[in-house]
């Protein structure tokens, strides 16, 4: 748990989510969707990331100020195959609008590397839209390197 206070900011603290958390996390996914022009399927949701953080397939942390969810971060671990070694795949970073600019980004990416570690991976992989440019020079701030790729989505049926 890290707690952070930019000088006349409000007080934001970074914790790992719980199973429990799953309700509160469930609309910072529809609004992370919405902002980054995905679909959205509130059906369930809650639900699933409440199964995937009890089972450890999804590790997460929340953003909390004010006493509510204001942003969060989650995790997946993969294996390289080229590498043959461990790696963390930030599957999402999301502040809302008013939470960005006071130093919760860079808590929650700190609480993420040092997941990431503690779970012997060798780096930490994302994509963001190439439209999102504060995105990229906040990684780029935080010293990432961006590689050009273009990510597909095949969709599978359901059985």
């Amino acid at each position: 748990m890290r707690v952070l206070n930019a000088g006349a900011a409000p007080l934001q603290l970074v914790r790992p989510a719980q199973p429990a958390d799953a309700q509160c996390l469930t609309p910072l996914c529809a609004a992370h969707a919405a902002f980054e022009r995905l679909p959205f399927c509130a059906h369930g949701h809650s639900d699933r990331l409440q199964t995937a953080l009890a089972s450890g397939l999804l590790h997460a942390w929340l953003l909390v100020q004010g006493g509510a969810a204001v942003g969060y971060a989650s995790v997946t671990l993969d294996w390289a195959t080229l590498s043959a070694h461990r790696f963390a795949h930030l599957d999402c970073l999301y502040l809302q609008p008013g939470a960005r600019g006071q130093g919760g980004g860079q808590a929650l990416m700190y609480a993420v590397q040092l997941f990431a570690q503690s779970q012997g991976c060798i780096n930490l992989q994302w994509q963001t839209p190439a439209w999102n440019h504060s995105a990229i020079h906040f990684y780029d701030r935080l010293g990432a390197t961006g590689m050009a790729k273009q990510r597909y989505t095949l969709p599978l049926p359901r059985h």
